[in-house]
């Protein structure tokens, strides 16, 4: 083989994931590492890993891809890198990791006695966003070890997105693109840029970070550095290849499941889900919140995520479902006999309704989960399927509300995560949806979508449509029925949407409640 490849680098939740590409979006080889464990926790609801062992995950994979196929290593002409989002590493004046990190699947909450300046209290509370900025203040992991370690705060002189740990770890460069920074950090995401005086700047001061501990910002596509002697000696990756600034996972999945106008949404079915839909126009998805710039310089992902996603699922099958899963935090589900069982409960769960608020959302963010509807007849298939339709309606509302942004309709969706494995799922998001759902050729979507990015970089093509035409095929369809389509028509809009303004205050009530 002697055309050029792309070697992609994928950090999920679970596992890690090296692979090579072809410029026909092929995988000649990959390589995934399993995280043992994907956390540990310290109290209920923590969730902490050392970011080296993340590292040292990533190591053994590159080193047995780089071994199996040593004859493929010279036509790599480049790296790119794609993780999930918002969990921060802290390190010293020697580069040292001070503690370990905070994954965005933790649950704590810092207190933020100390109250925002007069002036940012008063400007948030006019626009509606007191309760929010106070969330999002509470959500900072930067905030909680500033009250609760100040020792280790104390120590800190670099506060670096795991993304960039890891292309600081390859390269010895604290660099990273705008689209890999997507979290709880004081950016300006339009203008991909850091805050001016963060600490300072009325919307910057809520992550308590000041500038000097922030990485350089790299436009996407652009050179972050090179593989070190030392990173080679580590992962076994030769010295010298280039690794282009990509972006996040989900900004790469939108990507790699072809997603690169507003025509249509990518929704994906992980750990956390999302919507997403691809702009040139910087285009917040709800008032006040962020547009996340693409993995493609020059476009914008809006973007709504549900918190804890199809971590429910897995939730539930390890509380509910006498399934033997060690853990809720997978990227892939397994659930074949439910899904079996799902598509013979009709669709609506015979009225059982879900909210699936087991996590905040970013305009919502004090509230908690529902289900209403249960009766005599209510079986554990009900519940699942309520989930799944759960899930769907949320990203359905989400997504009705990008068209409302945009002044359009959506025609079609792509489907990725580990929830797009089941043929059934997938029926079931086109039925309330009602629109046709597809999957491509791969559901490793994040690393094929690094991997377009990473063709684009070396020019090896001129645009991301010419790109996304030659790398990525769709290989199935789901179409809506319409009979189905008609009763999650009616449950959602007469039922669904009226759940949360009728709750709200409940919510509210309930949540402060279990934070006594």
């Amino acid at each position: 083989m002697n055309e050029p490849l792309i070697l992609t680098i994928d950090f999920g939740t679970q596992s890690v994931r090296v692979s090579l590409f072809t410029k026909q979006g092929d995988i000649v080889a990959m390589e995934k590492e399993k995280y043992a464990p994907a956390y540990f926790s310290t109290q209920t609801g923590y969730a902490e890993q050392d970011p080296d062992y993340y590292y040292e995950c990533l190591c053994k994979c590159t080193k047995r891809l780089t071994k199996k196929h040593a004859k493929l290593m010279p036509n790599v002409k480049g790296i790119t890198e794609t993780c999930f989002r918002d969990s921060a590493v802290l390190l010293d004046k020697e580069g040292k990791v001070i503690r370990p990190m905070i994954l965005w699947l933790d649950q704590r909450f810092a207190k933020c006695e100390k109250k925002l300046p007069f002036l940012a209290r008063t400007a948030f509370k006019l626009v509606g966003m007191e309760d929010v900025m106070a969330m999002n203040r509470r959500r900072t992991a930067a905030n909680w070890i500033i009250e609760n370690e100040p020792e280790n705060w104390a120590k800190v002189d670099k506060y670096l997105a795991l993304s960039t740990y890891f292309i600081y770890r390859l390269t010895d460069k604290m660099r990273d693109s705008a689209a890999n920074l997507s979290g709880h950090y004081p950016i300006d995401f339009k203008a991909k840029k850091w805050y001016r005086k963060p600490d300072k700047h009325l919307k910057g001061q809520i992550f308590s970070i000041k500038e000097s501990m922030l990485c350089e910002i790299v436009k996407e596509g652009h050179l972050l550095g090179t593989i070190t002697v030392k990173a080679s000696e580590e992962t076994g990756i030769p010295a010298g290849i280039p690794i282009f600034a990509a972006g996040s996972d989900k900004s790469c999945e939108t990507l790699g499941t072809g997603v690169i106008d507003s025509s249509m949404i990518s929704i994906s079915l992980g750990t956390a889900c999302t919507v997403e839909t691809t702009v040139t126009k910087y285009t917040e998805p709800v008032k006040f919140f962020p547009a996340y710039p693409s993995c493609i310089d020059g476009y914008y992902n809006m973007d709504v995520q549900i918190y804890r996603g199809f971590w429910m699922i897995n939730w539930f099958l390890k509380e509910f479902g006498n399934e033997r899963i060690q853990d809720v935090v997978l990227d892939e589900v397994e659930a074949e006999t439910f899904n079996k069982k799902m598509m013979e409960i009709p669709a609506g769960s015979d009225g059982l309704l879900l909210q699936p608020y087991w996590g905040s959302l970013l305009d919502r963010p004090v509230v908690k989960g529902a289900v209403v509807g249960f009766g005599g007849s209510t079986t554990r298939y009900h519940f699942y399927k309520a989930i799944v339709e759960g899930i769907g309606y949320a990203l359905r509302e989400a997504s009705e509300g990008f068209e409302k942004k945009l002044g359009q309709r959506f025609k079609s969706i792509r489907i990725a995560g580990g929830g797009s494995r089941s043929a059934e799922v997938c029926q079931v998001m086109a039925d309330i949806f009602g629109l046709p759902v597809s999957r491509v050729q791969t559901n490793e979507t994040s690393s094929l979508g690094a991997a377009i990015a990473g063709f684009l970089a070396i020019k090896e093509y001129g645009s991301q449509e010419s790109a996304v035409k030659a790398m990525v095929r769709v290989a199935d369809t789901f179409y809506p029925r319409t009979k189905e389509h008609h009763i999650y028509n009616k449950l959602f809009n007469e039922g669904y949407l009226k759940l949360y303004p009728s709750l709200k205050e409940t919510y509210k009530m309930l949540w402060n409640f279990s934070q006594n």
